[in-house]
Order: C-alpha cells, then structure tokens, then sequence
C-alpha cells in the first residue's frame, strides 16, 4: 500500500520502528531519511519513555546522524532532561527577567496617563479643564477640547487619588486637599484651553508624570498618542529584527546585547528634555525590549521537555502579571517619572551577569550542525550535573565526535516561504495574534470606557487591578484548558469565546439599546450598562488567552533553526494588534465602532482557520524545516488500512502515474499483468 511504500522507501528494515504519531503527517519519499520523525512521540506526562532510534547515517553523509538531530529523545534525556540541577538553575533565570519586562511594559499606563487639569491661579474650587477620557483605556482626545462629560474618580478629596502636580493648588498651600471639581461642559473646556499655564490632579500617584512635565494637553495632547505608540512600533521592529537575528548568531549575544543597549536608552529616557527625545528613546527602549522578551521566550522552550513546556511558560506569564500587580506601589513609592523610569530599567542590571551564566541554546547549535560548539556545551552540562559520561547509553558523544568536521547550517525565516504546510501555520497564529490583541481593546474600553457610568469602574486603580485581575485568572484557565483540550482544543475554545462575547456586544446590546427607548419595555440604560460589562469582562478574559497561547502554539511548531523568526512574526503581529489603541484614540475614537466589527469578522475567520493547525501537545520540538514542513494537523478520523491519502505531497505527486519504475516493475509482474497490476479483459 501507498504508507507502507513511503515506510520502506524511507529505510524500513527489520530495526526500524514505524513513524510517530500519524498527526505529524506522511513523509514523502525523497526527503524521509533527513525529516523522519524523531523520536516518536512522547508518554501521556509529555516526558514519557522515548523511542530507540534507527542506526545513523555514517559520518560524512549528506545528513547527520538522526541521533544527534533527535533532541527530545536522545541529547536532553542523557543530559538528565529538567531533572539536572543546572537545567532548573537555568530556567530559574529565564523567570527573574520576567518581573521587570512586566515593569515595562505597563509603565505607559502611568508615565502618560492624561490627568485633570485647570488653569493655573484659577484657585481650589476651580474647575478641571480635562476631566480625560483618554487617560483612560481608550477615550476623547482633548485637542479639540471636546471630550465627554464624565468623572474619573470617586467623590473623593484629591489627596486621596492622586497628588496635584505643576500648580499651585496643591494640598500642601491650605492643609486640606481641595474638593472634586464637577466635570466641566464644552464651554468650560474650550475656555481652559485657552490658558498658558495649568495645575494638574494626577491620578496614578505621581506628582508628575510626562503630561504634567511638558503640557501635553489642549492641542499638544496629540504627542501623548504619539509617545505611547512609539514604544509599540520600537516593540514590533525589535521582534521582526532580533527574531532574525537570534535564528542566525544566537540567542545568547541577542539577548546581552538587548540588556546592555535597554539599560542605555532607557536610563536616557530619564534624562528627556522634551517630549520628542522621549518618544525617540522609548522606541530604541522598545526594540530592545522586544529583544529581551524574544530570546527569552525561546530559551525556555528550548530547555525543556515536552512534557514542561506550558507549565514553565506559565510561570513566566505569572511573574510578568506580577510586575503588572506591583507597578502601582511602585509608582506611589517613586512619586515622580523620572524616578519611577529609573527604578524600572535599574533591575536590568542584574542580567548583565548572564553574559557568564547563561550559555547558547544547545538546541539550536545541534539543530544548525555547530557540533563543535555543542560539544563543549554538553561538557560542560555534564560537568555542571556531576554526571558519569558513562551514562551516554545512546551513543550521543560517540556520534558528535564523528560529526565535528560537518559545516554550519543557519536558516533564515524567508525560507518558510518555500514550504507547504509552515507558512500556513505561522499565518493562521499571526491573524489570531492580531485579532486576540486587537479586539482586547474593543473590550476594555467598552467596561472602563466613559460610555459605561458605574462608580465601580470609574477609578484608576480600579481599572488598571480590573484588568490585571482579568488577565491572572484568564493565565489560570488557560492552564485547565490546556491541560484537557491541548493547544489546538483550548485556542479554539478561547476564540469560540471571544467572538460570541464580541457579536453579543454588537448585536444584543444595540437591540436592548432599542427597546429600551420604550417607557412600557422594563429595560433601563443601566441593564445594557451591566450586560456591556458582562460581555467586556468576558471578551477581555478569552482575548487575551487567545493572544498568548497563539504565541506559544507558534514556539511549539515553528523549527528550532527559525524559531526567533517566527516568534517574531507572530508576537509583531500582536503589536500591530495593541497599536490600534492609540491610532484610534489619536482620532479621537472615530472609527471604533468599525474597529470592532471588524476584528468581530476575524475572529469568525479565526475559528475555521485553527482546525488548520496540527496539535503538538506531548510532541518533540521540530528542529529543521523538513521537520516543520511534516507537523501536519491529525485527520477527525483516522485513514483506513491501505487507503490512499487524500492529500499527497510533492513528492508523491512525482511519481503517482508510476511512469518511472514501470519499466522496472515490468519484469516481475505475472503474465497478463499491467503496470498497475491490473488483468487485461
């Protein structure tokens, strides 16, 4: 039959065990000895027993030795796998850096957030010019003094809130902090624009912040949109560069040198004259955040095994959500922007040490043929371990010294282009990427925009620990969800979710909207106000599983010698998502509406394209395109004995009239016999 011809043309004998799992697709015949399956496929527990090899090749061939190409089943277990203690020590250092890119990444929401203003010498009572909107997740821009009419803060002193900046109304002049202004109509705010000075109430106890420092209100408030996303597009150009980058010299310089170059600009970014010096250097700061983020997310993955994967990339989502829980105390203990800017970078410091602690992935030299490099690394993981070398049962050290002369193989990510299947997955998880993140913001400005007046949601704090505490329990269910359904199973939960909540939103709410002009309908404004929030909390909860198991689905099935490139792709793809939240706040919101029924679309689109993807729970790690190239997804139901495939791949389609070996065959067929083993009438 058609599999057992692909099996014997790939070496099948008497000491070769059948392929792996039939969800890793059928090898076409030309290329089975380089991208056969290696391994076989891991226990239920992810490190489960591993399956013996076929013999290698000899030494000098055209492919090295699969031994030493399988990783998850022969290199990390004669290195002890997870067990060894320098693996944990390893893994213990790719989670620290974790809290301060948490740091930094939420430090928008602080360093320029819009506070309350008003005309400086206008006295306590004085009215607040810009009660913003846009300080909060997503609102009017105040250039054209035209932002809605609606309170920010509790009926609270501003003492309590947040300190007073830049003015002379400051608790400190009376003893007593002066009472919440009321929020000022359109006149008020146009007559506030007209001023030269303002005080300024700020919000996220600062005493001043980057809005206060130089003005950013009235008609420069256009630069705060401006400074925000200028650290989003630093952040997509750093993971399509760096990504690149760490696939050809490695992971270990990218990431140094991504440490060395963020403590630069961002300490300068402390030292920011005007506002265009800061918005430049936050886009140098993040690029090279995106280098750090990157190198590490693929450190990790690339450390483990199988069966560890998710559980130790968890842990690194939970300490980044810690860094997100503490950035208030952090900002309430700097009191001023400069300072807190300071104290976010500093930590940085101490990763300098890694450029002597932590090595190159021995993943990828393996996978790119640096066998001299390995070598050394696997020595010193042994010695690190206190491991006997006579516990290489394998044969793993026997077989690297006969390919130490082989030359480095480095492959850059255009060549996904070439293949079948990978560009196809890669494409699938960037367009969920974008819609996860996208349509994050459609949620979040729907519960804390201003069109939702709950006095709950309508504090700082309380929005910025609201969203917080939606992402940790949203981290918390992708591990029960993943642990039951896999990769594929729980993604495509995660967007089932998030496009009912976005269409219900769309939708449901407009029609309530209707009824509820009606006196005799029982419905309220504050029924669709309540639901809005139900659908938001919802939509916030799977968008953002959504997001992050796309970037891990990506880590999984992308071949080690372009994974860097296409994290980077997938992880850009999410930043292009999070930068429609200023572009559309720049406009001041024109256009939102539009932003969310079409991210609603993609997420329908989403939903068909997952069942696309291959399921790669309790699978060894591609490590060569071919490899990646063969990661297909497993048939709803499995082929019968001896059926054709309904898909063959080039190489099958080759020969599939079986013009080449007929004359071949022609000899040993009985008489009467066809080529095709057909009887003439």
């Amino acid at each position: 039959m058609a599999i057992d011809r692909r099996r014997e043309a790939a070496g099948g004998g008497p000491g070769r065990l059948p392929p792996a799992a039939e969800e890793n697709g059928a090898l076409p015949p030309g290329d089975a000895a380089a991208s056969a399956p290696l391994g076989g496929r891991a226990g239920p527990g992810g490190g489960g027993d591993i399956q013996p090899l076929p013999a290698p090749h000899a030494a000098g061939g055209p492919h090295p030795s699969l031994l030493l190409l399988d990783y998850d089943g022969s290199v990390l277990p004669f290195l002890g796998g997870l067990g060894g203690g320098y693996q944990k020590t390893l893994v213990l250092l790719t989670w620290i850096p974790a809290l301060f890119i948490g740091f930094s990444q939420f430090s928008d929401s602080f360093l320029l957030d819009q506070p309350n203003f008003w005309c400086r010498g206008a006295g306590k009572g004085a009215e607040s010019a810009g009660v913003t909107a846009t300080g909060r997740w997503g609102g009017g821009d105040l250039a054209n003094g035209t932002s809605p009419p609606t309170t920010l803060f509790p009926a609270a002193p501003w003492g309590t809130t947040g300190p007073l900046g830049n003015g002379n109304g400051s608790a400190a002049d009376g003893g007593e902090a002066p009472p919440l202004p009321s929020p000022p109509d359109k006149g008020d705010n146009v007559s506030n624009c007209d001023c030269h000075a303002w005080d300024y109430g700020i919000r996220t106890g600062l005493v001043q912040n980057v809005v206060s420092k130089w003005d950013l209100v009235c008609d420069n408030a256009w630069k705060v949109h401006v400074a925000k996303f200028s650290l989003l597009v630093g952040l997509i150009f750093g993971y399509l560069i760096t990504g690149c980058i760490a696939d050809w010299f490695g992971r270990r310089p990218v990431l140094l040198f991504s440490i060395i170059f963020i403590l630069i600009f961002g300490l300068t970014v402390a030292l920011s004259v005007n506002v265009t010096m800061f918005s430049t250097l936050r886009f140098f700061e993040g690029f090279c955040l995106a280098g750090v983020t990157l190198t590490l997310y693929a450190l990790r993955i690339e450390l483990c095994p199988p069966g560890k994967r998710f559980m130790i990339t968890m842990v690194a989502s939970f300490v980044t959500t810690a860094g997100q829980f503490l950035m208030p105390g952090l900002a309430a203990l700097c009191r001023d922007w400069q300072v807190l800017q300071a104290l976010i970078i500093c930590p940085f410091l101490l990763t300098l040490l890694y450029w002597s602690i932590f090595p190159e992935s021995l993943r990828w030299l393996m996978a790119t043929h640096q066998f001299e490099s390995a070598k050394k690394l696997i020595l010193h993981f042994t010695q690190k371990n206190r491991m006997d070398p006579e516990s290489d049962i394998k044969g793993v050290m026997p077989e690297l010294e006969k390919e130490l002369s082989r030359r480095p193989r480095k492959v850059c990510i255009v060549k996904v282009v070439g293949t079948r299947n990978l560009w196809k997955n890669i494409v699938v998880l960037c367009v969920n990427s974008l819609t996860g993140f996208g349509i994050h913001h459609c949620f979040a400005r729907s519960m804390m925009g201003h069109e939702v007046k709950v006095p709950l949601l309508e504090d700082f704090y309380a929005d910025y620990y609201a969203a917080a505490g939606i992402a940790l329990a949203s981290c918390l269910a992708m591990c029960l969800a993943v642990r039951f359904l896999g990769r594929r199973g729980g993604l495509l939960l995660f967007m089932i979710l998030t496009a009912l909540a976005s269409l219900l939103q769309l939708g449901l709410l407009n029609l309530i909207g209707k009824y509820s002009q009606h006196p005799d309908s029982g419905m309220s404004d504050s029924v669709k106000d309540k639901f809005s929030i139900a659908f938001s909390i919802v939509g916030m909860f799977a968008s953002h599983a959504v997001g992050s198991l796309s970037v891990f689905f990506c880590a999984e099935i992308t071949p080690t010698v372009i994974r860097c490139g296409g994290l980077g792709l997938v992880l850009a793809s999410a930043g292009f998502g999070m930068l429609t939240a200023p572009i559309i706040e720049l406009h001041n919101q024109k256009g939102y509406f539009l932003h969310h029924v079409i991210f609603a679309c993609c997420t329908l689109i989403c939903i068909i394209c997952l069942l696309l993807l291959p399921e790669s729970r309790g699978q060894s790690l591609p490590e060569s395109i071919p490899d990646g190239e063969h990661y297909t997804r497993q048939p709803l139901l499995p082929p019968r004995r001896g059926e054709q495939p309904l898909l063959p791949t080039h190489a099958e389609l080759k020969d599939y009239s079986g013009l080449h070996d007929a004359a071949a065959a022609g000899d040993g067929l009985p008489d009467g016999a066809t080529a095709n083993g057909g009887r003439p009438m």
